[in-house]
């Protein structure tokens, strides 16, 4: 490794090839993710699981040992309270021990843990909870207003248990976590579930229709670790600390974070309270972070807040991994000069996730790539009717149940919960459809082309927006931005910007004009916005993706209302 990191930047290195080609998938019948990420680290004392703060600043430490135990215990009082093998079991929790605490008590019992977003309103909870027929639920003060609301209208829930919450005398008894879990006894007996078993319950919103809840199997966290390794620079390494913003109830932050550092028994930084750049680098610098995740839009706010960060903060990172959004090159070129770390661009969603990225040590990394299959992924971009497309043709990315030797991927989903149509309508034979539109370069790197919905025709041109929104953010004003369409009668489209102004900068006619010409000078003379609108904030998904969708049926309903 030493050798190759002193050739990091060489496009000499290309051990690609002859990864991917030797990776054979090793998955045992039996395996339970509590028994990897928990109990096999439980007797080395005094080796850390995480290091948590608040945004006041209070901060806890938990070991491996405590989270089993702690972990035993909340498993003796779900079983206590009737929760069994198979049962859902909802987590509203942000990034604290708990949250890691209670997905081993339900997984190392059988049961189905479904993390939810403490941000969830109470239409959202509401869904969720009475759809998947939880029987329990743990919960804090983050999110107990939302469920307030809608605890009456879910019957199945049977048990309620709250950490740091006021008592509710309109609902009916919760079960303290701090005056009961103490009383259990700190072993369980760990049930011996098949690597196929489900263990994790995610909701996923798409574009049309009710959310979707994918059943996660135990194995999934096996097919996740070719990826998170080699988008880690090969993690883990000595004294290396993780952290993200990512929020663990959804699959970036739970499966690109949580669970495959606890896998890996390494400390993980849990922060409770609103990312801003400026408390990016304060985690960094405190815990000595090493690897990290950070969504494309969290790296344009600190790049835009700090352009030489490295001359104020004693930084120890040696890995990026970004996602959600293509990167550019903009952001690529601030975190290799800035920053000193290449970043590893990474591609993913819940159903199957980091099946597609870079790993720069071992093979180059180009700039605004969302990368080559991860070793062990076999997967392609086709055409409507499952076809393989050429070289530099755009289609939807999909991904093969099986891999390059005829083995089972196991990094799948099992199917979407109570939604067998769904799940037959997500795979062209054995190809399962990302939803994701991408092209392939002549050394099997892809290139995002967009999501399926956020392509569209302006003056009869095929537009996407990854291209506008990076060359804008590269202009000094720019802090972020979405481009989506807007019905034109002449053309069908124009393009049109929604930016998001950089501190400093104010909006008038004149930069518009500027942003114009900057794009225009740079792309297709029909890929600069003909309109831009400044805006406050975009909106965003928990898990940073910006919602052009949102965006776009702005714009129509705006068309309607002047016709």
């Amino acid at each position: 490794m030493k050798q190759l990191d002193k050739r990091k930047n060489s496009n000499e290195i290309d051990h690609y090839a002859k990864l991917y080609h030797d990776f054979r998938w090793q998955v045992p019948d039996h395996f339970n993710i509590a028994e990897a990420c928990c109990h096999r680290w439980a007797g080395q004392q005094g080796l850390i699981a995480i290091l948590s703060e608040d945004s006041e600043g209070n901060q806890r430490s938990l070991s491996y040992t405590e989270l089993y135990q702690q972990a035993s215990q909340l498993s003796n009082l779900l079983r206590q309270e009737g929760v069994q093998r198979g049962d859902v079991v909802a987590c509203i929790l942000p990034q604290r021990p708990e949250t890691a605490i209670t997905i081993m008590a339900c997984l190392q019992i059988g049961a189905i843990v479904m993390p939810l977003s403490f941000l969830f309103g109470p239409d959202a909870l509401e869904f969720r909870l009475k759809h998947s027929q939880a029987i329990g639920i743990v919960l804090d003060s983050s999110g107990i207003k939302a469920f307030e609301e809608i605890r009456m209208q879910c019957p199945d829930l049977k048990t309620v248990i709250s950490i740091d919450c006021p008592g509710n005398q309109d609902l009916p008894p919760n079960i303290d976590w701090h005056t009961h879990l103490p009383a259990m006894p700190k072993r369980c007996d760990i049930v011996r579930t098949r690597a196929s078993d489900p263990a994790i319950l995610i909701y996923t919103s798409g574009t049309t229709g009710a959310p979707k809840g994918a059943l996660i199997p135990h194995s999934a966290i096996i097919g996740n670790l070719t990826g998170f390794v080699a988008s880690q620079n090969w993690f883990p390494q000595e004294n290396d600390v993780f952290w993200s913003p990512a929020d663990w109830a959804w699959t970036g932050g739970l499966m690109d974070a949580l669970l495959p550092t606890l896998y890996f028994g390494k400390p993980i930084v849990g922060y409770q309270g609103r990312f801003s750049a400026d408390t990016a680098y304060y985690l960094l610098e405190k815990y000595q972070v090493t690897n990290t995740f950070l969504f494309p839009t969290a790296l344009k706010m600190m790049m835009k807040a700090d352009a030489a960060p490295r001359e104020k903060y004693k930084l120890a990172l040696r890995a990026i991994m970004s996602a959600g959004e293509a990167v550019g090159d903009a952001v690529f070129n601030w975190c290799e000069q800035a920053l000193e770390v290449t970043p590893n661009e990474m591609f993913g969603q819940t159903e199957m996730n980091y099946i597609v990225g870079n790993s720069h040590q071992l093979w180059p990394a180009r700039p605004g790539s969302m990368g080559r299959p991860y070793p062990g992924h076999r997967v392609a971009v086709i055409d409507d009717e499952g076809k393989e497309t050429a070289t530099g043709v755009t289609g939807e990315v999909a991904m093969h149940r099986y891999d390059l030797y005829g083995h089972p991927d196991p990094v799948f989903f099992l199917g979407y919960w109570k939604n067998d149509e769904a799940t037959r309508n997500k795979f062209t034979g054995d190809w399962c459809r990302t939803g994701d539109l991408a092209l392939r370069d002549a050394d099997g790197y892809l290139w995002y082309q967009g999501r399926a919905d956020d392509m569209f025709k302006a003056a009869g041109y095929r537009i996407g927006p990854s291209e506008i929104e990076n060359c804008l953010v590269k202009h000094a004003a720019v802090a972020n931005v979405a481009v989506v369409p807007k019905p034109d009668k002449e053309r069908g489209n124009i393009v049109k910007a929604y930016v998001v102004l950089s501190k400093g900068y104010d909006a008038s006619d004149a930069l518009i004009s500027e942003l114009q010409n900057h794009v225009r000078g740079k792309l297709a003379p029909y890929e600069y916005p003909k309109e831009i609108e400044f805006i406050d904030a975009l909106p965003m998904t928990t898990t940073g993706k910006i919602q052009r969708r949102i965006l776009r049926l702005r714009e129509e309903e705006r068309a309607r209302q002047t016709n």
